[in-house]
């Protein structure tokens, strides 16, 4: 099937949705009974952590986790919002420093300012864009961030948008004193965040069954094995730890001179789609195939490449003394697979 088709549906009773291009399955949500990304609690501080420089605190889903926190006393209320899954046994982790994030802007309560993504570059659009957001008063004395997806967009769902955005922003500002604590903003859901995040034209299938019928059920059964084949006959394996997640690069049958440079650039193109389907981040170590010293500046680039259309924050780290490439990612999504 060709084209873009992003299907709404169910997966094992919770809501789910599933991004296809032209067949192949590229970005997928699934709900979790955990708090989504993006919560905002108002939470009470209850005792630091020196060596960590953080201190926990308590929300109404359990203990979470703020690190890099100065001049707060326990018992002191504070905003703050769930940055990523926790891992088993520990705190949801949080920041203090608030997003809130629709389809067209972000607001930035304490950045103030309007900017417009970098990544639009006609200087005509941009100018447009920062027209509008100043003619319509900004954030309300928030800053503002214009993303990717409102080049071209009506100017009319652009100011609405912000406009809800703002409003938001402003209800949960002014109800962050109290003294117990309270959940302000749920996190988007699966739904939501497939309008929010996946704003390129596409066909949308709202249907019970869409799942089956699109091929995202056979998908997710090959996302339960850990090796994927990779273009040029090669193939690596994707593995979880408790400590990390490894990658072994394998040429196949290819004996070539090029065979470990062709395996370890295809995995780089495919691995960035493979980690978002699975829901891995943390410590990623690659084990890549033997290649030359000399090679490793094409790996990288089209690493960089890969990880420019991801969406999700991953640092490229480096090499080690034993050849291996290692990325920190952020954990964003739950394991599944």
């Amino acid at each position: 099937m060709k084209g873009r088709v992003i299907a709404l549906d169910h997966h094992d009773g919770a809501e789910a949705a599933a991004l296809m291009v032209d067949g192949r399955l590229e970005d997928l949500y699934i709900d979790t009974d955990l708090p989504r990304p993006g919560t905002i609690y108002r939470a009470i501080a209850e005792r630091p952590v020196k060596g960590q420089g953080g201190m926990f605190v308590q929300t109404p889903d359990g203990t979470a986790f703020l690190r890099q926190v100065k001049g707060l006393a326990p018992g002191q209320p504070i905003l703050v919002q769930v940055t990523g899954y926790a891992e088993p046994g520990k705190a949801i982790p949080v920041t203090a420093k608030l997003l809130f994030k629709s389809r067209y802007v972000i607001v930035t309560p304490g950045a103030p300012g309007v900017n417009v993504s970098r990544s639009i570059r006609d200087e005509q659009e941009r100018d447009r864009l920062l027209e509008l957001a100043h003619d319509v008063g900004g954030a309300g004395g928030h800053g503002v961030i214009l993303r990717s997806s409102c080049e071209g967009a009506v100017d009319e769902e652009l100011v609405d948008d912000l406009h809800q955005t703002a409003l938001l922003a402003q209800q949960v500002l002014a109800d962050a004193e109290a003294r117990h604590p309270d959940v302000l903003s749920e996190g988007d859901g699966p739904h939501l965040l497939a309008w929010r995040e996946w704003t390129q034209p596409a066909d949308v299938d709202t249907s019970a069954g869409s799942f089956e019928v699109l091929g995202v059920l056979d998908a997710l059964d090959a996302l339960a094995s850990p090796e994927v084949a990779l273009s040029g006959g090669g193939s690596c394996w994707i593995e979880p730890t408790r400590a990390l997640v490894a990658v072994d690069v394998n040429t196949g049958g290819d004996t070539s001179p090029a065979a470990g440079i062709k395996a370890n650039l295809a995995m780089a193109r495919d691995l960035p789609r493979q980690l978002r389907l699975r829901g891995l981040g943390g410590q990623i170590v690659l084990d890549l195939a033997p290649m030359a010293k000399k090679d490793r500046r094409q790996f990288e680039s089209a690493l960089r490449g890969a990880l420019k259309t991801d969406g999700v924050e991953t640092a490229m780290v480096g090499w080690t003394p034993l050849g291996h490439y290692e990325l920190q990612r952020k954990k964003d999504r739950l394991p599944h697979g």
